[in-house]
């Protein structure tokens, strides 16, 4: 049985993105420039380690716009070529009914989502990853999250997209882990108790 983790960067104020779909403030812009490139691997890390990962339109669209040919552009960091080279190597899979073709290790499903993910869970491999607040949101719904990784940066938005959507029942968790970064940022990984 496949374990799968909703993990990103959210706001302290619980946003994944804030008013128009704006991402700025999690790119560990600011002063820090280690916090950015120390989280910067963890992530690149957990890309290499992820069986496969599950993406809803958006969040393709996002990064599939940027990391296919990350690592040819000038100025590129030996980072940011590692992480592009993981993100096209690692197995994807795209929910979307308007998405026409997907590339780079990808496969793209219009059906019900929740159906899809449950049968992926089924299988003998490795561990899923799902980005994308609306795909988690109905992943959440159904029950289907086994952990849930917030990488929370110490800035207030004010609004934009929850991390979390809105739940019929309670679903409680355990900490696992918690991991301070430069700059304030602080990881916690927590399970779901079952």
């Amino acid at each position: 049985m496949r374990k799968l983790t909703f993990g990103m960067n959210v706001t302290l104020d619980g946003y994944i993105a804030a008013p128009g779909d704006d991402l700025g403030w999690g790119g560990g812009e600011g002063p820090d420039s280690s916090s950015s490139d120390e989280l910067f691997q963890w992530w690149s890390d957990r890309v290499g380690a992820t069986g496969l990962a599950l993406y809803g339109r958006k969040l393709w669209e996002v990064m599939s716009s940027h990391w296919p040919t990350a690592d040819q552009q000038p100025g590129v960091t030996p980072a940011e070529a590692e992480f592009a080279r993981r993100w096209r190597d690692m197995p994807k899979v795209v929910f979307s009914s308007t998405t026409g073709t997907v590339d780079w290790n990808t496969r793209l499903v219009t059906g019900d989502a929740v159906t899809e993910i449950t049968r992926l869970k089924t299988e003998d491999a490795g561990p899923m990853d799902i980005g994308g607040a609306t795909l988690a949101g109905a992943a959440m719904r159904a029950g289907l999250i086994d952990e849930y990784v917030l990488v929370t940066v110490p800035v207030l938005v004010g609004g934009g997209t929850p991390f979390f959507t809105a739940l019929d029942n309670w679903v409680n968790l355990s900490l696992v882990e918690t991991r301070a970064f430069p700059g304030g940022v602080l990881l916690t990984r927590y399970e779901t108790r079952q």
